[in-house]
């Protein structure tokens, strides 16, 4: 490995491969540094490996890793990346920490110590396309159909049924598209998202996952029968991950998603996107008699523990997270993390439901911490497409991946869970 290289683990992305680079060519004009980024765009789980499974962020193969917060448990107890807090004291990010929301500092603080800076943001959310929804032909046909006006459903039977009422394969517009791939987190995003929205919670009163429950039995029914409905959900779900679904979207060719909100306003400003000016966010359907709720998974900037260019690639990271910067990190397509941001004015020109972020966050509720999440994480990812995959009583299904979650997740004297 070249001395005169830092290398940057990225999560594959085209706005953030293309932000990236203009952030490292404005650090280098700006400080002279005269070292080469190269930046390694990879998908979720060859990412998780390479910093992670095979140590690179802690034997030096990655200077700074893009990491998720369901890592950053297992990121920090392994240690794999470094302490910023003694950086941060030195040189502080500008207006820092008053510059970001706390919901977006918490997860990555560790005691007094510090384990990496946001990167991008944006909890789920109701992505719909609003002129479907204001077109009077629509409106009228919706109503004589159901007796009952066209609106964003707040319930998952509206959910169902608008889906259901848009699907039409003729025209390249489905009712809606998930993210069914089975990569250990979108399918389980989905899950956690039906069973909050149910009433339900992921661990009990000892702050062990349990799974094993009435909510989490309706709402995998529910994504179970949604998902296999060929009368209202994009053909291609099962083959998508969340960015391939937000493309889908974007070039017109679903009603609604549940989607991470950045999908929403990368509609806004891609040369892609076909649905501009025709998109707006709300808040994630929920059962009848329960609230709402949305998932705070947000990605940060961290530091390698084996990096042998920590000080400059903390000023990257310095950098990178200026206001002007995360800015530029939003024009580009991905989602900038400072309050500053959501406010802008000239953003919310060109994205008019940008600062809604803040109503979201406040509905946002995020994983547990766990050291072996992403072991979890699988066993309910498994049992997301065995409920797809093949006609097994969701409550078998449920019991027996509990039995598997119960061998993981014992109970210790020191909770570590939210």
């Amino acid at each position: 490995m070249s001395s005169d290289t830092i290398r940057i683990a990225v999560r594959k992305f085209g706005p953030f491969e293309s932000a990236l680079q203009k952030l490292w060519d404005g650090f280098c004009a700006e400080t002279g540094c005269s070292l080469k980024a190269e930046m390694v765009p990879m998908d979720l789980d060859d990412l998780h490996a390479a910093i992670l499974e095979k140590e690179g962020l802690k034997n030096g193969d990655w200077d700074i890793a893009h990491v998720v917060t369901d890592w950053l448990y297992e990121a920090w107890t392994s240690n794999s990346v470094e302490n910023l807090q003694p950086y941060i004291a030195k040189n502080p990010p500008e207006n820092y920490p008053l510059g970001w929301s706390s919901s977006l500092l918490g997860m990555q603080q560790f005691g007094e110590s510090i384990a990496g800076l946001p990167f991008h943001d944006g909890p789920e959310c109701l992505i719909y396309r609003k002129d479907l929804f204001t077109d009077s032909k629509e409106i009228k046909r919706f109503h004589e159909l159901h007796g009952k006006p066209l609106q964003p459903p707040a319930t998952w039977d509206d959910f169902k049924t608008i889906a259901q009422f848009f699907h039409r394969p003729e025209d390249n517009l489905y009712g809606t598209v998930f993210a069914g791939l089975p990569d250990g987190h979108n399918t389980v995003f989905d899950f956690c998202l039906q069973l909050w929205t149910r009433g339900g919670n992921l661990t009990d009163t000892d702050g062990l996952i349990n799974i094993n429950t009435q909510p989490a039995l309706e709402g995998l029914t529910f994504y179970r029968d949604i998902l296999r409905d060929k009368q209202a959900t994009h053909p291609q779900t099962m083959q998508y991950e969340s960015v391939q679904a937000g493309m889908a979207f974007a070039r017109g060719e679903a009603a609604m998603m549940v989607n991470w909100f950045g999908f929403a306003s990368m509609c806004e400003v891609i040369d892609e996107s076909r649905v501009k000016y025709k998109v707006d966010i709300t808040n994630i359907p929920h059962s009848v008699g329960n609230e709402s709720a949305s998932l705070n998974v947000y990605w940060l900037y961290t530091l390698g523990s084996g990096s042998k260019h920590k000080q400059v690639a903390y000023d990257f990271i310095r950098h990178a997270t200026s206001a002007r910067n995360d800015k530029l990190l939003t024009l580009e397509g991905g989602i900038g993390c400072r309050i500053s941001t959501w406010v802008d004015g000239g953003i919310n020109a060109i994205i008019p439901y940008y600062h809604k972020l803040e109503q979201l966050h406040q509905s946002a509720r995020s994983l547990p911490q766990k050291s072996n999440w992403s072991q979890i994480a699988k066993i309910i990812d498994h049992l997301v497409l065995q409920a797809i995959n093949t006609n097994k009583p969701v409550e078998l299904l449920l019991s027996q991946a509990q039995q598997q979650i119960s061998e993981l997740d014992k109970p210790v004297y020191h909770a570590d869970t939210l």
